[in-house]
């Protein structure tokens, strides 16, 4: 029997709690596969109608798999983002359902698994900011994360992306600087608070060392999620770049995060953005 797989599989069991019997599935084209074995959301297309779609939470179970998806209605108000959220669940969803189809006529030990959680993270006239966390279980001793940022711009209607936020390779030079030295010094933190012996200590802090520098790597893939964090006047002060298990650290210690402040990031902003963002 596998055990829990993070936050995300509590809502999907509330989901399940809640509607045991009821089998829902989204009708959405599936998007390719992302880096760091997530889905990705194909951008939908600018002021098209054809692309609105309506987000409802879906409960699926049978014997051999369970699929939860929970959605903030919100984000329907925004047919654009809507799309690309529920071509990222697709994309989660066709994955399981390929595991499940190789089982042929198998039945797994435990039943195979899709637990995906979105929530409004942000909601103003010139950003929304939706997440998606979750786990996808088809064996072994633990889900595979899902982890997902998707950062709408309602005026442009249009996800904003940050090889466009940051189009120069400097740009991205520069975050990897900042995030490299975030998460090193947290690490460093980290195992002095666990008093290891010398030689643990250095063996531990090599291996994260050598992730982090791996995972931040200065190019887009390595900062694909991110979201917006707003100051006192409404503009950005900082972003917050988001790294799934496995990217920068081993699966236990879940989820990582840095705060690039805009005082990094405004140098290299394209110059139609640098408005969203406070100014020192």
């Amino acid at each position: 029997m596998k055990a829990c797989l993070k936050p995300a599989c509590l809502a999907a069991a509330l989901l399940l709690a809640l509607a045991a019997c009821k089998r829902e599935t989204p009708s959405v084209s599936p998007a390719p596969p992302a880096d760091a074995g997530a889905p990705v959301a194909a951008p939908a297309a600018e002021g098209d109608a054809a692309a609105a779609v309506e987000l409802k939470d879906v409960i699926e179970t049978t014997d051999r798999y369970i699929i939860g998806i929970s959605y903030p209605p919100a984000v329907n108000k925004y047919p654009g983002l809507a799309q690309a959220v529920a071509d990222y669940s697709q994309a989660a969803r066709a994955e399981l359902m390929q595991a499940v189809d190789g089982l042929g006529n198998d039945k797994p030990s435990a039943p195979y698994e899709l637990s995906l959680s979105y929530q409004l993270l942000l909601e103003t006239p010139q950003l929304v900011t939706v997440s998606a966390d979750g786990s996808s279980y088809t064996g072994g001793a633990h889900g595979q994360p899902l982890v997902g940022r998707f950062v709408w711009l309602p005026q442009q209607e249009k996800l904003l992306t940050a090889d466009e936020l940051l189009p120069t390779a400097d740009g991205f030079i520069a975050v990897s600087n900042y995030a490299r030295e975030q998460l090193h010094t947290a690490v460093s933190l980290r195992v002095e608070a666990d008093d290891l012996p010398p030689i643990e200590r250095a063996q531990l802090v090599k291996t994260a060392d050598k992730m982090i520098d791996e995972g931040t790597r200065p190019d887009a893939g390595n900062f694909g999620q991110f979201q917006p964090l707003l100051g006192a006047d409404g503009k950005i002060s900082a972003l917050r770049f988001v790294f799934p298990p496995y990217q920068v650290g081993p699966y236990s210690d879940g989820t990582q995060t840095v705060d690039v402040p805009a005082s990094v990031l405004l140098p290299h902003v394209a110059p139609k953005y640098v408005d969203l963002f406070a100014k020192e």
